[in-house]
């Protein structure tokens, strides 16, 4: 090992804005990349959340006896593709720019710049393409009309999927619906001719293409609580799929389209309600540094979770607790997830479904590993699920009949790997105004 002490403090290499010559300089990453990586094995507080520390803990004890410096191009990239961007090390890191630290440590932020310039130099897969276009993907599905959903069910299929894109084949994979929610929106008069209002429901790629009933719920119960909520329609995927690969053109490219229909709705005054903790995380932390273009600050200080903004107004006469309905056995078994942790705003859905007659919350901070793509991916799922057990125990240890999370992709997760579907927050409080909401549950899958 080398005698020379590597110093904790930030490199010359330290960057994470894009626009700056040096975030694109692999000399200048590697110097960021020796020091994190160094204060990473002095601090070993991050163990549990991917394999990313695990395996670089485990390359430095058992092969380069602790030196960074001797960990080889294909150890660096191991480390890097396995971080599945769930946020919880910055979350937990004490010396990150959250804290006001000096060593201004941010892993996930280290992970995205070094897949920039590997998705720069190398190009994307296509399965990195595929996956970071779930708008193109839905537009697709819906023309089988069906047949793709009865076909993500079929083994040959399953395995021509594995072979050519890289998706496990024992991966459930979420249902296309075949009327967008945004479709059902501008049916139901919930589209506003003109920009503003008090907020504009942005339902997600996710909510839009796969799950409408979420933004359904989500309308009925700000109806409820009499807040002026219109929907917007346009503005597609947040970008966050493209770019767990680096592909910050792909990025930038649907940022513009949503920013487009987004900020004059922001320049009216209104607030955006994100329906997937993800897509707020992404306008809210990611967009502002990201995206060169004034309006992504605008709009993330005007984003907010359903939950968030339903608590905001909890003191006014407008709130609305005459709920009709209680879980059976009045437990509910509720998920954090990890982009909602990310954004430090509180688990306002939880305290919401607390104020539901006869019901108790039990809470599971544990991530679900799903993540994104990860899980679906051929060398993601197996440590996804290795990862989420934990939380698929937090969740069945709650002997609960309802599972809430905000998160639908953990819905799902804990569907394949526990039995049951997490619904979200809002759901669950649209089902308690309802007269017998609890009635028709779907059956736990054994």
């Amino acid at each position: 090992m080398s005698d020379e002490v590597i110093s904790y403090q930030p490199t010359e290499g330290l960057c994470y804005d894009p626009s700056e010559e040096r975030y694109w300089s692999l000399e200048q990453l590697d110097l960021e990349i020796t020091r994190v990586f160094e204060v990473c094995h002095g601090c070993r507080m991050c163990f549990k959340y991917c394999d990313s520390f695990p395996d670089l803990f485990r390359f430095l004890d058992e092969r380069h006896n602790g030196d960074v410096r001797k960990l080889t191009a294909d150890e660096i990239e191991s480390v890097m593709d396995s971080c599945f961007q769930c946020k919880l090390c910055e979350v937990q890191c004490p010396y990150t720019p959250r804290e006001a630290h000096e060593f201004q440590l941010d892993f996930p932020k280290l992970v995205h710049r070094y897949k920039a310039i590997r998705a720069k130099q190398r190009g994307l897969s296509i399965r990195d393409r595929v996956l970071g276009r779930p708008d193109g993907l839905a537009r697709l599905a819906r023309m089988s009309f069906g047949l793709a959903n009865a076909m993500n069910k079929v083994s040959v299929h399953r395995w021509f999927m594995e072979k050519m894109l890289g998706i496990h084949r024992s991966k459930q994979l979420p249902d296309f619906a075949r009327r967008t929610f945004e479709r059902w929106a501008a049916a139901s008069g919930r589209v506003r001719g003109e920009p503003g209002g008090e907020v504009v429901v942005f339902s997600t790629c996710y909510v839009n293409n796969n799950d409408p009933q979420i933004g359904r719920d989500t309308l009925e119960v700000l109806d409820k609580n009499q807040v002026e909520a219109s929907c917007a329609v346009g503005a597609g995927c947040c970008g966050m799929p493209a770019w767990e690969s680096g592909d910050l053109e792909g990025l930038r490219g649907m940022a513009r389209v949503l920013l487009d229909r987004l900020s004059p709705h922001v320049e009216a005054g209104a607030k955006i309600v994100v329906l997937q903790p993800t897509c707020a995380m992404m306008l809210r932390r990611e967009y502002p540094e990201l995206i060169e273009d004034p309006r992504a600050v605008a709009l993330a200080e005007a984003v907010v979770d359903p939950g968030e903004y339903l608590w905001s107004i909890r003191k006014e006469e407008r709130f609305n607790t005459e709920f009709l309905s209680s879980p059976p056995g009045g437990i509910i078994a509720y998920h954090t997830p990890c982009h909602l942790r990310a954004q430090a705003v509180g688990f306002r859905g939880r305290d919401l479904m607390r104020r539901i007659p006869d019901t108790k919350i039990k809470t599971v901070m544990e991530c679900c590993g799903h993540d994104g793509t990860y899980a679906m991916r051929v060398e993601g799922f197996e440590p996804a699920a290795r990862i989420g057990e934990a939380a698929f125990d937090g969740m069945a240890a709650a002997d609960a009949e309802i599972w809430a999370s905000e998160c639908a992709l953990a819905g799902i997760q804990f569907e394949q790997h526990a039995g049951r579907r997490a619904m979200h927050p809002m759901s669950v409080l649209a089902r308690a105004y309802r007269e017998d909401g609890f009635r028709d549950l779907p059956e736990r899958k054994r």
